[in-house]
């Protein structure tokens, strides 16, 4: 099945080769999201809660750009730089997902930039 890609006019270049998100089918992929501004600059250093807040207007930007919502996502796939930031992340999220939870799963890990603590992958299926 091919695929179209998701580019939001507003985002800054990637940092890599790839697009911000994908739509095959009735399906959205939105690629890992980091709280870069343009020119790959890390946004609100030291502060998880503000890079996960940033990370979920990122994502709905761009599952909207593919017909979707938050309400549609299904599957998130969550990095934390330190898990010391699991609450302040978790309450930000709470606020994105307030219904029914999305799956999801959290791994510890480096992420790109040394300054990015928080990185957030999602899947949503349009009904």
């Amino acid at each position: 099945m091919p695929f179209e890609p998701i580019n939001p006019p507003q985002f800054p270049t990637p940092i890599a080769p790839y697009s911000a998100g994908a739509k095959a089918g009735n399906t959205v992929y939105v690629s890992g999201v980091l709280a870069l501004g343009e020119g790959g600059t890390v946004l609100h250093v030291g502060d998880a809660a503000a890079q996960t807040r940033h990370i979920l207007d990122v994502i709905k930007i761009t599952l909207e750009a593919g017909g979707a919502t938050l309400e549609d996502v299904a599957m998130n796939h969550i990095f934390l730089k330190d898990l010391a930031d699991y609450a302040a992340f978790n309450a930000v999220y709470a606020e994105y997902f307030p219904g029914a939870k999305p799956a999801r799963y959290c791994i510890k890990c480096d992420l790109v930039k040394p300054d990015c603590l928080v990185e957030i992958a999602s899947v949503a299926h349009i009904g």
